[in-house]
């Protein structure tokens, strides 16, 4: 098992819209490609509280591969993407972190 954490960095703004992406289309249609969120979190203290930040779990890299590609080819994503976007990007960056847990991790 390996663990993806991502930050999505959004726009001036832009947070609720790219929050309000993720809870009515992304994760619905996550499901149909088996992405498996394990929480999201909004930053209250730090660097830049304009972040969404959330955790991804993939039996290995070639799941990752499989379900992402079939993802990003997803029309429904594509057009929820694009009716989200209307006014300009929600992101202007994404730090993605591939983890995997030690011997003593509670995920394993």
């Amino acid at each position: 098992m390996i663990y993806e954490l991502r930050v999505y960095h959004a726009m001036p703004g832009k947070l609720a819209a790219l929050v309000d992406r993720f809870r009515k289309h992304t994760v619905q249609i996550w499901k149909r490609h088996d992405i498996r969120p394990l929480g999201f979190w909004n930053v209250d203290i730090g660097e830049n509280t304009n972040d969404l930040v959330y955790m991804l779990q993939w039996d290995d890299l070639a799941h990752r591969e499989r379900a992402s590609a079939a993802f990003q080819a997803d029309k429904e994503w594509a057009a929820a993407r694009e009716k989200s976007e209307e006014a300009g990007p929600l992101v202007f960056g994404i730090t993605r972190t591939l983890l995997r847990p030690t011997d003593f991790s509670a995920l394993k």
